[in-house]
């Protein structure tokens, strides 16, 4: 069965054949499927089989692209550029994954991976281990990048080349004989208890107070302390649930938002208690956004009436203020110095502290897995060493 792959070209599948001349160069035979991209993914992979299992190879296969198809990219196979495969693979890609993560996939190809690439000239079945070594090498000491960030690099380029060799564009992944430098050792920043009481008695009434208590008492994320909505909030059976995110993401030179009606993950969606302090606070903030609405009646947003989190003027608060906000607060209150994330990881620790189970911390914060958890705190699990010491205390005398 002749091997052949998929390739998007202005919004349509085409099916492309990995044909051979008499001269045993290859020759793609581009075949219009007449299905457009969105939704039609398994279709057109069915047809792919088909034409791959029906193809009869003759002497002589024209090699050029179907009419009115942009030939730039449509370069032999052999001839085809590391990063053009690169640039067509995350066309793919766009129809596969959730936007976010297209998003963080074009960033690291467009602006790191690609370019260095096309400087070096280097074709598709050409690339060998030592080239994705030698670009590892380049970012982490003249481009100053972290080791966590090399193996992001190596999570793309290597995704991107397992499917040139399923789709036999290529006779092995060069990317699973490379050495991924090691992962840096993550060191979070935590506020013990005395800490986080100046912090919440720093806050009152001012406009972080909300995502403080958010990140520091319950543990959310960012996105999740923005995407709170009323509805989400069940004050008849006191309880909060974490359900709609709002992700900023930075494409193509612009800040954009992507809502999800979905946390990050399936664990990510929880329910956690409504502690009477925190219900005092929501109902606060209810009814002076009631009054806010009636004092600038016209001037008043109504688009994001759904969502807790908003200032004066209706408009909701955007993940990037309440990052500037809060390190100006610290500043200014001459509290110790943390990012507003390390809210979350002290909300871990203070659990930990007080005796709650690695188990019940995954859940409370929502870890997809729970050696997400462990891997993260295990160090600060300290009364699981008291109990150990205590029990060897009593068999060892000394």
């Amino acid at each position: 069965m002749i091997a052949g792959h998929l390739q998007e070209k202005k919004g349509l599948y085409y099916i492309v054949l990995n044909c051979k001349d008499e001269f045993g160069k290859r020759k793609p035979k581009w075949i219009p499927t007449g299905l457009s991209v969105k939704g039609n993914k398994k279709k057109a992979e069915a047809l792919l089989l088909e034409a791959r299992q029906n193809f009869v190879e003759t002497p002589k296969v024209s090699g050029e692209p179907p009419e009115n198809v942009e030939t730039s990219d449509d370069v032999e196979e052999e001839q085809l550029l590391f990063a053009d495969f690169l640039l067509q693979w995350l066309e793919m890609m766009k129809h596969q994954v959730e936007f976010t993560t297209y998003v963080a996939y074009y960033n690291v190809i467009h602006n790191r991976v690609a370019p260095y690439f096309r400087e070096k000239n280097i074709f598709l079945n050409d690339l060998q281990p030592k080239h994705i070594q030698d670009f590892y090498n380049h970012v982490l000491t003249e481009r100053g990048v972290t080791p966590n960030t090399v193996i992001h690099y190596h999570a793309n380029i290597r995704k991107a080349l397992q499917y040139a060799y399923k789709t036999e564009m290529i006779s092995a992944n060069p990317a699973d004989k490379v050495e991924r430098p090691k992962k840096n050792a993550f060191v979070g920043s935590f506020y013990d208890s005395t800490e986080m009481n100046k912090l919440f008695a720093a806050v009152k009434g001012d406009p972080v107070e909300l995502a403080v208590i958010l990140g520091a008492f319950y543990g959310l994320r960012r996105s999740e302390v923005v995407g709170l909505k009323w509805n989400a909030i069940n004050f008849q059976n006191r309880t909060l649930t974490i359900q709609h995110t709002v992700v900023p993401v930075f494409f193509q030179g612009e800040q954009m938002v992507v809502e999800k009606d979905r946390a990050k993950n399936k664990a990510s969606h929880r329910t956690l208690p409504l502690v009477p302090a925190f219900e005092d606070l929501l109902l606060r903030i209810r009814e002076q956004q009631k009054q806010d609405q009636t004092l600038y009646k016209s001037s008043y947003c109504k688009e994001f009436q759904d969502y807790v989190y908003l200032d004066k003027l209706g408009q909701r608060i955007k993940a990037g203020y309440i990052t500037q906000h809060f390190t100006m607060l610290l500043a200014k209150q001459n509290l110790r110095r943390i990012r507003f994330h390390d809210l979350r990881h002290s909300c871990a620790s203070l659990l930990l502290a007080n005796g709650v189970s690695m188990k019940e911390i995954q859940e409370w914060l929502g870890h997809s897995n729970f050696s997400t958890t462990a891997n993260t705190y295990a160090h600060l699990e300290y009364s699981a060493k008291v109990t150990s010491a205590h029990a060897m205390s009593q068999c060892l005398k000394f």
